[in-house]
């Protein structure tokens, strides 16, 4: 099994993402350091999407790399995938949503099994968007609240309500009212970022999974991995 891999980097960090496991991601100081992590991360991905794989058997190909002027060790990043500009077929586009749709259900699903969703489960800090989300009712409306900002970079208008399953369905269906959407045209949109349905459909998948596995990991802490839904199947 190949892996393609884009690496978003600067003197802060790099952003490994895998081009060909949508939303999967490894950060590290150094691209060795976050290369390290990306067996496991591989592991865990394809455990979550019930693909079987023989890790003895990936290679790992950087594809892309990009400098960026962002926050890399927060994550905060607006790297568009070569690949992320070209045409959709409809099966790859309805692959790549089905997954998008799973990951918000999950995500959904893993929130709704914390008990105590306004206790603080980190130490506040702040990063280049502001406060960190402390409580898990924080980190899913964080999450959730994407929505309307993903699809209007694409110019689709939709809502951050009234959950994040219901609203993101909701997205795909005012998309696919336009009737060239695989053409997967590439936008200007808000700081200078570019963004396809492509990016839109990995980025979605991505912060889902980057703020589930933060939230899993501090719920452990107060309430038992027998108490929370692991639908990502982060370990324990």
């Amino acid at each position: 099994m190949e892996v393609r891999a884009i690496d978003e980097y600067n003197d802060g960090g790099h952003l490994v993402y895998f081009e060909n496991l949508a939303g999967a991601f490894v950060r590290g100081k150094t691209l060795e350091q976050a290369l390290g992590k990306a067996l496991k991360e591989i592991e865990l991905y394809s455990k979550w999407i019930g693909r079987k794989v023989d890790l003895n058997d990936c290679k790992i190909t950087i594809v892309q790399k990009k400098f960026s002027r962002l926050q890399i060790c927060d994550a905060d990043s607006d790297v568009i995938f070569d690949s992320e500009c070209l045409p959709l077929t409809a099966g790859q586009y309805e692959s790549l949503k089905e997954l998008a749709l799973k990951s918000a259900k999950d995500f959904l699903d893993m929130y709704n099994s914390i008990e105590n969703k306004d206790d603080a489960l980190i130490k506040p800090r702040k990063t280049f968007y502001g406060d960190v989300p402390v409580t898990a009712r924080q980190m899913y409306e964080h999450t959730k609240n994407v929505n309307s900002y993903y699809f209007g970079e694409i110019g689709v208008s939709a809502l951050n309500e009234p959950d994040i399953l219901t609203c993101r369905i909701e997205g795909f269906k005012r998309l696919e009212e336009q009737a060239d959407y695989l053409e997967n045209r590439v936008y200007d949109g808000s700081f200078d970022e570019k963004w396809s349905l492509r990016k839109v459909l990995r980025r979605f998948i991505w912060h889902d999974r980057i703020h589930a596995k933060a939230m899993y990991k501090a719920a452990l802490k107060i309430c038992g991995a027998s108490e929370i839904e692991n639908p990502f199947c982060f370990d324990k």
